[in-house]
């Protein structure tokens, strides 16, 4: 029984059924003030007396470790963990949870949405609409279409599942499993359609990565921002390699780079998640985790 901070800026916003399941067990739930991503000293500041944190983006770490005395479990809402540093979660006796079943579905739907929209132009096309010019642009067809799958876990073979109906060739770089059809040097060349749902912090994507992409490819990133080397993500939408990119996650959130500047980037502010159905899966899961750390 205690206190229980809420880090996730919409927590709750579609129904209070993880709430309610929390103040059921005895506890007290806290909500986000400021409905945004917290401060490391607005964090610690949010965990005064917490017994467990239902987690965003916050960055969990020593400081924040330290200055929660009464901090028992972190249950992340989303599957990312890279705000989470484990060791220092180990050395302070807390217990770290995830929810990676329930955004499976949204991520990959949005992926197929912001994949569509590019082929057949829908974004410059409502624009152009919108300014009374009457300007029709050719798109391309998923059908037919070779795309290349880096990362091959849960997101990527639902998104793989999905695009079945439209007649794509579906291609796999992920070394950790069975169906990987070789290196990037050997499967960039032959992708019309780049999609990216690998783990870790790492740049996959160099300026070496780049010269193997077949000009005028299309770039998705639904995974992390720091997959992609920026600079070199830039350089490939001005000079054509890329035709678009889009990308819904970024190295720093909220973003305000160079990307917002060019017309082939298409940004989105991490709202893969961000369907009614998903959150409260996410959000119902993650108070679940938490109630189970809680009591061990």
């Amino acid at each position: 029984m205690g206190k229980i901070a809420v880090g996730a800026s919409s927590f709750g916003v579609s129904n209070e059924d993880a709430v309610k399941l929390l103040e059921e067990h005895g506890h007290t739930v806290v909500k986000n003030p400021y409905g945004r991503k917290l401060t490391v000293q607005e964090t610690i500041e949010h965990l005064e007396g917490a017994v467990g944190l239902l987690a965003g983006l916050e960055q969990l770490d020593g400081e924040v470790f330290r200055n929660a005395p009464e901090l028992k479990a972190v249950a992340r809402i989303g599957i990312g963990t890279d705000n989470v540093n484990f060791e220092d979660a180990k050395k302070y006796n807390i217990r770290v949870s995830n929810t990676p079943e329930a955004p499976t579905y949204a991520v990959a739907e949005m992926t197929l949405a912001a994949l569509l929209s590019v082929a057949r132009r829908v974004i410059p096309a409502n624009e152009n609409t919108h300014a009374r010019m009457w300007k029709k642009q050719l798109g391309f067809s998923i059908r037919g279409s070779v795309i290349l799958l880096i990362g091959y876990g849960r997101i990527a073979r639902t998104f793989a599942e999905l695009l079945k109906p439209f007649g794509a060739e579906i291609l796999v770089h992920d070394n950790a499993v069975f169906e990987n059809n070789g290196t990037l040097e050997e499967l960039l060349p032959k992708a019309g359609v780049i999609s990216l749902h690998a783990s870790g912090k790492d740049a996959i994507l160099s300026q070496n990565e780049f010269s193997y992409i077949k000009k005028g490819a299309v770039l998705l990133n639904s995974a992390r921002g720091t997959l992609v080397d920026e600079t070199a993500l830039i350089s490939a939408l001005k000079d054509g390699t890329l035709s678009f990119y889009w990308g819904d996650v970024f190295s720093s959130e909220p973003y305000d780079g160079e990307l917002c500047d060019l017309k082939n980037a298409v940004l989105t502010p991490h709202i893969s998640t961000y369907t009614k159905s998903c959150r409260e899966d996410m959000e119902l899961q993650a108070a679940r985790n938490l109630l189970k750390d809680l009591e061990l």
